[in-house]
Order: C-alpha cells, then sequence, then structure tokens
C-alpha cells in the first residue's frame, strides 16, 4: 500500500489527481502490496484513543515507505505527503469540524453531515491535532484489506485426481440440477424455514423489497439474477463504491480510468499521452483515457481507449481496439438505460458497465465496472437468485431487486470505499436492507471503530438495517469482525447441516447441525454480543460465467458455468439478509411499518437456539423465518394498539483481557469476559468460584419497577444468576452473576434479560470465561481425547511473561488421519506465523503445505492465555480422530 508525499497539502486531490493520471495514461504500473488487518498491533495504548494501535502502525508503515521504487525521480515533489482518515464526529458539528480541519492544513474531500462523517486527507504530521480534535469521535485510516477466498481448497493441487477418486469410490451426493426442488441442501434456505413460510405465503417472497449488495459487483447477465418472481428486472442498478479521488482506490482498483485534462476534439486526434491515433465523434469538448485492461482470466486488451463528454455524460469505449469511437454504442449509466457493454479476446466475451465521476475540481474518470472476482455475484444469488441451474431452486428472496454496490475488487477493499459505499447505498439508492460479508479482524474489537459507528447511525437515520457476516477467522474466542461488531448491524456466523457437509462437500458428518470450524466466534473485546445470529454457511449459487468454477472435488460431480459452490459467513450474511427482505415483504404487504429496532426484536427474539453449540459460536441461535414472522404478526397489532413491545436494558459488566485497559471505560463492557491468565493478572483459575457483578439499566418505559425474567442459554454448570431482577427507570440494578469453571477452556452462555408481559426479549448479553492452565518452564501440558470430522475441540493455557517459545506437538494420530491444530494468542486473533499455509496444516494432506502439522515453536509468545484448536478435516478418513496434544514453554 502506498502513501504519496508533497509540500502542500491543500491542493493535495488535485496534484495526485493529475500525478496518476499522468503515469495511467502513460501507461507505468504501480506495484503493490496489500495490507491487511492482522492483528499486529502492540499491546498498549491510551484507553481513549480516538485512533487506535493498528491504525497508528498504519501510519508510521505508510511514512517509511520510500515511493522511489515505483514512482519516477522526477515526479517525487509532485506527490502529497498524508494519509486518508474516515472521521465519526458528533452528531451536529460535522460543519464545525469540517472548519477546523481545514485549518490544520487538512483536504477535507467528503462529509456528510446526517450521520457526522468526514473523510480527509491529513498531512502526517498533522494526525495526533486532527485525533485531538474535541468534535471528533472516533478516526480510521484508510487500507486495502485483503480478500479472503471463500472457494473450497482454492489454488490446491489434485483437485481432478481427487475427483477421480471420489468417482471410483461410489456412495456419493447427487449433482444439482434443474430438477433439483427448493428445499434442498445445496443452497439450504429451508434450514431457516423460509421454502414452507414462501409456500404458504406465495407473495411473501421479497417482491417490492430491495435488497443492497456491498461486495465485488454483480454480474448483471447472469439468468438467475434477471428478473424477480413478478418479472420485473431483478438488478436495479450497479455502480462502484471506489473512487478514484482516493488513493488506494485509483492505483488498485484498476477499473478506473483517469481522462487527461486536456481536451481533445474530432473526427481525429492523438491521445496526450501519444499513444495512438484515434477517430472520434465531431465534438470539440472531449476528454479521453487510455490503458491496458487485463481481463478476468488474465489475457490484456492493449490500449483501451475511453472517451467521455462531460457536456451530456455521453461514453463511447473502443472495446473492439480498433482506434475508432464512431462504430461504437454511446453508453449511459447502467441505471438509465440498463446499458450493458463488453469487452472480449479470444478467449472470453466480459460484459461491464459504466459509470463517471469528477476527479477534484475540473477532472474526470470513468468506472468501467468489470467483475473480476465471484464473490458478489455469489452474495446475491444467495439472497435473492430466482431459477438456480433453470430449475426450482431459489436463493431466499426471489422476488426481492438488487442495487450491487462495488467497493472491493480483485486486490480487496479499501475501507474509503467500505465506507463511503455504504452511506451512498443506503442514502441514495432506495435499499431497504443491505448484505456486507466484508470485514477486518482488529485485535481490539470493541465496536468503537469509525465505520461501526457510523454504520450503527446510517441504520437509525435511513431506516436500512445492515446486515454483516461475522468472519472467518476461526473457532478461537474474541475472533469476531469489524464491522460486524456495530452493535446495531447484525452479525451473522455460520451454521452446516449433516445434510449439506454430504451434498456439498461429500463429507459425512457425526451432528445434525452445527458450526463450521472457520466462523469467527465472540464475543467482542468488550463483552459485546456478537455474532448476533447465525445462518447457513455454504451453498451452490451463481457465479459470473467466465470466471472458472471451483466444484469440491470429493463430490464427484461438477457445476455448470455460472455457479460454483463457496463456503463462509460470507454466505451465511446473504442468508439472513434474504430471509430479512421476506420479513419485509410480508410486512409491507399487510400494512406492517418495520423499523431496523423492531426488525432486529423480531429476529433475535425468535431465534433457533442450537443446545449443542456454544453460546459465543452462535449469539441467539439460527434465524427462524416463520418464528419472526409470527412476532411481527403480533407486534404490528400491538403497534396499532399503542401498546409498547419492549423497553430498552444496558448491560455493564466487568472485563479481564490483555487489551481490556483499552476499552472507552476501561476493564467494563457489556457483556461479562475474563479471558486473563489466572493468578495476579485476574483470570479465573479451574475448580475456583467468582461471583461478578452485573449492572443492568432500564432506559425507557414506565418510571416504576417492572419484573424482568433472566434465563441463562447455552450453559454448561458453570454460572448461575437470580431468576428475576426488578428494573426501575433510570436506575442502576446489580445482578450477581457466579462463575464456576469445572474444567479448563472457554465457558459462555447468554444471559436473556426478558420483561414476560412484552412480546419481545428485551436484551440479551455474553457471560464469557476462560480457564487456563498455567504453562511453567520445565513442565509439559497435555491433552489427549478425540475429535470428529468437521468438528473442533478447544483447549486453553497460560503463558507467562518472559517467555522465549512456546512448542507445541501433536501425535497419537490414526493412520491417514487429517487432524490439526492451530493457536490464537491472548488477543483473541490466530497465532501463527502464516494463515495461509496453516489452513491447510494438515498431515496427511500434501505435506501441509509448507506447514509442519506435527510440530511447531511460536517464538516470544504474547504473554497470556492462548487458544489451541484442534480440528479433524472434512477428508479425514474416520469419523472420529484420536490425537494427543502437548506443549511446553522455554524461559
Amino acid at each position: 500500500m502506498f502513501r504519496f508525499r508533497t509540500a502542500s497539502p491543500r491542493t493535495a486531490r488535485r496534484t495526485a489527481a493529475a500525478l496518476v493520471a499522468a503515469l495511467v495514461v502513460g501507461g507505468l504500473s504501480l506495484p503493490a502490496a496489500a495490507a491487511q488487518a492482522d492483528g499486529s498491533e502492540a499491546s498498549q495504548s491510551s484507553p481513549h484513543d480516538k485512533l487506535g494501535n493498528h491504525d497508528r502502525s498504519l501510519i508510521a508503515q505508510y511514512k517509511r515507505q520510500h515511493l522511489a521504487r515505483s514512482v519516477p525521480a522526477g515526479a517525487r515533489k509532485a506527490v502529497p505527503d498524508f494519509v486518508t482518515l474516515m472521521l465519526a464526529v458528533k452528531d451536529g458539528r460535522t460543519e464545525e469540524a469540517e472548519k477546523a480541519l481545514t485549518e490544520l492544513g487538512a483536504q477535507v474531500t467528503r462529509t456528510d453531515p446526517g450521520i457526522g462523517y468526514i473523510k480527509a486527507n491529513v498531512p502526517f504530521a498533522d494526525v495526533d491535532k486532527v485525533v485531538a480534535l474535541n468534535d471528533v469521535l472516533r478516526v480510521d485510516v484508510d487500507e486495502l484489506l485483503k480478500l479472503e477466498d471463500t472457494r473450497v481448497d482454492s489454488g490446491r493441487t489434485g483437485v481432478a485426481a481427487r475427483a477421480a477418486a471420489a468417482k471410483e469410490a461410489g456412495n456419493l451426493p447427487a449433482a444439482p440440477s434443474g430438477a433439483t426442488p427448493d428445499d434442498n441442501p445445496y443452497m439450504p434456505t429451508n434450514e431457516t424455514g423460509s421454502v414452507d413460510f414462501k409456500k404458504k405465503n406465495p407473495t411473501y417472497d421479497g417482491r417490492g423489497v430491495t435488497i443492497g449488495i456491498m461486495d465485488t459487483g454483480v454480474d448483471p447477465t447472469h439468468p438467475a439474477l434477471a428478473t424477480t418472481t413478478t418479472g420485473e428486472r431483478k438488478l436495479v442498478d450497479t455502480v462502484a463504491g471506489t473512487d478514484p479521488n482516493n488513493f488506494i482506490d485509483l492505483l488498485f482498483d484498476s477499473t478506473w480510468y483517469l481522462l487527461s485534462s486536456t481536451k481533445v476534439s474530432g473526427p481525429t486526434f492523438t491521445d496526450p499521452g501519444g499513444r495512438a491515433t484515434w477517430t472520434a465523434p465531431a465534438d470539440s469538448d472531449l476528454r479521453i483515457g487510455v490503458k491496458s485492461a487485463t481481463l478476468p482470466n488474465g489475457s490484456k486488451v492493449p490500449d483501451l481507449g475511453v472517451l467521455y463528454r462531460p457536456s451530456d455524460g455521453a461514453v463511447w469505449v473502443d472495446t473492439n481496439g480498433n482506434h475508432d469511437f464512431t462504430d461504437e454504442e454511446l453508453l449511459r449509466p447502467f441505471k438509465e438505460n440498463h446499458q450493458i457493454a463488453y469487452l472480449s479476446t479470444s478467449s472470453q466475451r466480459v460484459p461491464f458497465t459504466i459509470q463517471a465521476k469528477k476527479v477534484g475540481s475540473s477532472n474526470f474518470a470513468i468506472n468501467l465496472n468489470l467483475i473480476n472476482e465471484a464473490h458478489g455475484t455469489h452474495v446475491a444469488g444467495i439472497a435473492a437468485a430466482r431459477s438456480l441451474l433453470d430449475g426450482a431452486m431459489n436463493g431466499q428472496a426471489p422476488g426481492a431487486k438488487l442495487v450491487s454496490m462495488r467497493a472491493c475488487h480483485a486486490l480487496g477493499c479499501s475501507s474509503a470505499a467500505l465506507t463511503d459505499g455504504m452511506v451512498d447505498l443506503t442514502t441514495k439508492y432506495g435499499v431497504d436492507v443491505v448484505n456486507l460479508s466484508i470485514g477486518s479482524s482488529p485485535a481490539l474489537n470493541d465496536g468503537r471503530s469509525a465505520m461501526a459507528l457510523l454504520y450503527n447511525r446510517l441504520i437509525d437515520t435511513t431506516g436500512v438495517q445492515i446486515v454483516i457476516a461475522a468472519g472467518n477467522s476461526g473457532t478461537g474466542t474474541n475472533t469476531i469482525g469489524d464491522p460486524a461488531l456495530a452493535d446495531k448491524a447484525v452479525a451473522v456466523g455460520a451454521s452446516v447441516s449433516k445434510a449439506t457437509w454430504w451434498a456439498d462437500y461429500g463429507s459425512e458428518a457425526g451432528f445434525d447441525k452445527g458450526i463450521f470450524p472457520f466462523s469467527s466466534l465472540g464475543p467482542r473485546e468488550d463483552g459485546g454480543f456478537a455474532p448476533g445470529i447465525t445462518a447457513p454457511g455454504a451453498a451452490i449459487s451463481s457465479t459470473p460465467g467466465w470466471l472458472v468454477s471451483a466444484p469440491v472435488a470429493e463430490t464427484g460431480y461438477t457445476l455448470p458455468d455460472g455457479y460454483t459452490m463457496m463456503q463462509g459467513t460470507s454466505m451465511a450474511a446473504p442468508q439472513a439478509t434474504g430471509a430479512a427482505a421476506l420479513l419485509l415483504s410480508a410486512a409491507k404487504q399487510n400494512g406492517i411499518d418495520v423499523t431496523p429496532a423492531e426488525l432486529r426484536r423480531a429476529v433475535y427474539s425468535t431465534a433457533d437456539y442450537n443446545d449443542t453449540v456454544e453460546a459465543i459460536a452462535q449469539g441467539r441461535g439460527q434465524f427462524d423465518v416463520p418464528a419472526a414472522w409470527k412476532y411481527l404478526t403480533k407486534a404490528g397489532k400491538e403497534i396499532a394498539k399503542g401498546v409498547a413491545r419492549a423497553d430498552d436494558v444496558t448491560v455493564s459488566a466487568p472485563v479481564c483481557t490483555v487489551l481490556s485497559g483499552q476499552l472507552a471505560t476501561p476493564n467494563t463492557g457489556s457483556g461479562l469476559f475474563n479471558s486473563c491468565a489466572p493468578g495476579s493478572s485476574g483470570g479465573q483459575k479451574v475448580g475456583e468460584s467468582r461471583t461478578y457483578d452485573v449492572t443492568l439499566t432500564r432506559t425507557s418505559g414506565r418510571d416504576d419497577a417492572r419484573p424482568y425474567k433472566l434465563v441463562l442459554q447455552g450453559n454448561d454448570g458453570t454460572f448461575t444468576a437470580p431468576e428475576f431482577v426488578a428494573l426501575e427507570k433510570n436506575v442502576p440494578t446489580v445482578v450477581q452473576v457466579t462463575a464456576a469453571p469445572a474444567t479448563q477452556g472457554t465457558h459462555s452462555a447468554v444471559l436473556t434479560i426478558d420483561d414476560p408481559s412484552t412480546l419481545a426479549v428485551e436484551q440479551s448479553a455474553y457471560l464469557a470465561v476462560e480457564a487456563a492452565t498455567p504453562l511453567t518452564p520445565g513442565t509439559t501440558w497435555s491433552a489427549e481425547g478425540t475429535v470428529s470430522r468437521n468438528e473442533t475441540v478447544r483447549y486453553t493455557v497460560a503463558v507467562p511473561a518472559g517467555t522465549k517459545s512456546l512448542t507445541v506437538n501433536l501425535s497419537g494420530l490414526a493412520d491417514d488421519s487429517q487432524t490439526r491444530w492451530w493457536a490464537f494468542n491472548p488477543e483473541g486473533v490466530s497465532g501463527e506465523s502464516s494463515a495461509a499455509g496453516t489452513i491447510y496444516c494438515y498431515p496427511n494432506y500434501y505435506d501441509g503445505y509448507g506447514c509442519n502439522p506435527l510440530t511447531r515453536t511460536y517464538s516470544s509468545p504474547k504473554p497470556g492465555v492462548w487458544e489451541f484448536v484442534v480440528e479433524a478435516r472434512r477428508t479425514t478418513p474416520e469419523l472420529r480422530n484420536p490425537f494427543h496434544l502437548e506443549a511446553s514453554i522455554a524461559q
């Protein structure tokens, strides 16, 4: 990732745009490496730091990078010296904050007073001054977040051989086809109850609802995304959320074409870069951009020219490469005439749409909205496809319409595009609910990022519910991702059934319903409640036909072009988004006004809790469409009668983690969470009983005391709490919760706080305690047992300060067993040196792909509680897999 330097921050945008325009027109390739939020921040920070350690480390990285490697020496003086910041400011103080920023020398590039959002290019030397402004609440640094690949075994070798072996073995799942019914395990919408719901209520299929898809873009030509159940066009609009005014977007999103500031005139001219002579309409006010285009298959379209007429927004693209625009169709943005154009090579024909944006005060950029990643189209299909595989199989809401906001591309997603794009999507495109299947994994995941705060405000001000994937960081405690941390977003974990393991993977599981091993767990760093619910996390769905299909080899079947099996909380989120669209559709048809808060109450109060899955993996349970609709019908009647559905209740509880001193209120959050090491650090020992004061405050409703029922869901016997508590309005009331972990490991439960006289469950809070076994030099900790295929077992150990190395060994495996462990450090992020390598670090599986699956040493491990997750891969031969795990330290 790059940051440019300049001596004139006030003219940064104009200077930078001119520089990059010259580079693009001149054909210079700017190499870069995508940055990730990998949790590698320092562990010390002020609890009131509005920026945070991760963002501070990004700024330091940008300042260190020497651009002489990628920018010509002659251009170096023109390169700006700033960092792009996204700021959440106090309500009603946007104008004052913008003025203060300008006085500090910042270049404000966007303001949205309705939600208190400002984006600005800030000189490195002035960052701390900006952060210190009284009107600024929280600051995020723009960065490029790497996309996770949700295709199964993507990039692994031997797929053909494994497919052949699967076919030879026989007893394989049948391939999905046009004859597959809508009730099926390939696209398991049935697991939310929606298939039966739509059969009983045929018009409650999403019609009248528009879903926003914030992702890598949606294929505008896919047949399953062509029309709704009522015959209307499904894709209403498709636009880019990336912005040519942002350096990261402009440098890494190759679909933007910066146009020369020099006017050109037809009928012939030579472009300012001197690349070619062009034939054009006989106009005198034309702008041109020229560069090579790379199609999704890697083939090049040399000297692709884009011509723009500012007077009326007309665009021509030289799709046939003959340097003549007069034989090309005049293009307009998709929303106007739903125009789709194509770029072609000998092996590929790829559709695109166009979009124009202003750059600075006088320049322009054209976006050729090429889809180079399958992710967004797959997500859209889960949410709203109709007639997948030309048959009866649908996504959740086949009657719904879609708006595609492409904030991401093959190299990743800038955090600015995710913020800007979400603001635009919820305020300008008439959507009713938005799906976001993208996020990062910060160590301090307390829900206080600027993005999370702004998403909360968007939900409140626009009335549009945002649904977000919880993350695929794995089954370590406190791995939940951002911005799924936002309090008012619906954060979705990934569930999976035995039927889907077989149909989509050709793998037999030993349970009926469970959670995927990759699905991130709660709680937030402050004990906050995320994930909120679960939904099915694997599906065969639509993908662009020009991108390579990715079947699961062990099923023995292949999929036609335009279809792929993907997995992840990325797939769970659109299941929930589409299910929400069904509820909104039904509510509109029945005259029920459903706010985001009421929608969340309906989903949360009726979710189907799975007693075989731990609380921090599933939140309130799986989305249950019929039960949520039953709630809404009752709520609609109560609303009409003026009956209160629920009062607001807040929770304040003790938090002890290695980062809890950095919370907004140090060591205090919205749920009980103790992951500290036993002893002086404040953690609990195995067998120790400890009582915690949990404070409940009712902030709305009548002034007199009301009785609330307290229920512990998912409790393994660790926690006890009173059955009832009386809550007066605005009077904090302490409830004593006792935790007595009988075994090592993470123990969790959901504390529900419910007024029996109301329809909703007023509040839910996590209770989570990690009881770790202390490691000491000269001794070896060990554990042994069995782990079932497609499942995990977790262990916790406490590593003391001053430890030089932590060594872990895995043994006792059965022949051909594909059982692994992976480590999570005390900050709730992966402790492995290579996340990509560890994903495939199994014995008897391609030699671990460069990772030793039987022994690894972690140098200078962070002190605190480490988790070891033992998992048996879906392809391991035996259902139950024995193992012996050992750990030792050296000081």
